[in-house]
């Protein structure tokens, strides 16, 4: 597969640190997160969460069920090492979104930040909304963040789509009640910002 093949490339060749998308902290997925109130219990996914430090903070919280799945296996190795023993409290799941055969109805929050702009193609866009139909429970809150419109036409090399607040929610689906939307100035590690659109929603009964 072109893209996992792309993936393990960056994460075997960069330090976590060096890629444009590094974050010590996911400071506004955090804030998200936290307003929803949720419980220890409460199951959350981060879909493409790869190396990303959520993962962390969020054990922090005092969640006790947190999946990170990233098409990089590599990727996923790299945040397990730097966990160390509470790695082993992670479920980690290396596979494409677009396909992999995730548990129906086991999550009380999904969130990505890294995954829904790089689907340019329609067909994987409603392959992706599918997964997030099946696998979040009723009632579950679903967090989405995409390069807003002035942001970067290009991340990694690949191209990717852009959004508005407005389109993200119609991409996501029509159907989901958009909670609150935001916005992110993302500093890359070496200065230039990119701009980023959150949603946030709650899945219908």
């Amino acid at each position: 597969m072109k893209e996992q093949e792309h993936w393990e490339k960056v994460y075997q060749s960069k330090q976590p640190d060096a890629v444009s998308w590094f974050q010590e902290h996911a400071t506004r997925s955090l804030e998200i997160i936290r307003s929803i109130g949720a419980n220890p219990e409460s199951g959350i996914i981060d879909v493409g969460g790869g190396a990303s430090t959520l993962v962390d903070d969020l054990f922090s919280d005092g969640f006790k069920r947190v999946s990170v799945l990233d098409l990089s296996a590599s990727a996923l190795d790299v945040a397990r090492q730097r966990l160390g023993p509470r790695g082993d409290r992670v479920g980690w799941i290396a596979g494409d979104i677009r396909n992999i055969d995730l548990p129906e109805q086991a999550f009380d929050i999904w969130h990505d930040r890294a995954v829904f702009h790089f689907l340019t193609d329609p067909v994987d866009r409603r392959a992706y909304v599918e997964q997030v139909m099946r696998s979040v429970k009723l009632g579950g809150h679903v967090i989405v963040a995409t390069f807003a419109p002035d942001g970067p036409e290009q991340c990694s090399g690949l191209p990717v789509a852009r959004y508005d607040h407005g389109q993200l929610h119609g991409e996501c689906e029509p159907a989901f009640e958009l909670l609150e939307h935001a916005s992110e100035e993302h500093k890359t590690p070496w200065g230039p910002v990119q701009h980023f659109v959150y949603c946030h929603c709650l899945k219908p009964h």
